[in-house]
């Protein structure tokens, strides 16, 4: 995406989770960050199969890109964890957010103020709902990201 900064995916750590290098020297990477896709919750590792899938998906995704990616911020840049909230996009200028939630691999998930493209993603889960794949299949999910994270919280 033209305007954009481009950055190596370092890792795929599950459905709507990367990490990315900000800066090298040399080529030696200085500085290795948590890049939360904003706007998508893809189910948990441990919510088999799909954590697993949907993993495997944004990998896909990912390499398809040759491993870089542009990233967007909207208003706010992090979390309360300090991963950087991005739009992630692909070197064909496709929203990979958009893709995993259209393709049945994540669900949409607004947290105020970044909802820059809140409507995009809406209309992408619909879509996939519509067309019944992923987790919203006859196999799908059964619990959301958020429910499951209630009922299994972090130690």
């Amino acid at each position: 995406m033209e305007g954009f900064e481009r950055f190596r995916v370092t890792e795929v750590h599950d459905g709507d989770t990367i990490s990315i290098r900000t800066r090298s020297f040399a080529g030696v990477p200085l500085k290795i960050e948590r890049v939360r896709l904003i706007g998508i919750d893809a189910p948990e590792l441990k919510q088999e199969p799909w954590g697993r899938l949907s993993k495997r998906y944004l990998k896909k995704l990912i390499s398809e890109s040759d491993w870089v990616v542009s990233i967007e911020f909207d208003v706010e840049q992090r979390d309360k964890y300090g991963r950087l909230l991005s739009y992630v996009w692909d070197k064909k200028g496709r929203l990979i957010n958009e893709t995993m939630i259209e393709n049945g691999y994540a669900m949409l998930y607004t947290i105020p103020p970044n909802v820059k493209y809140a409507e995009k993603f809406t209309a992408a889960q619909k879509k996939a709902h519509a067309r019944q794949i992923g987790i919203w299949g006859k196999k799908g999910l059964r619990k959301s990201p958020e429910q499951w994270r209630m009922e299994h919280p972090r130690q």
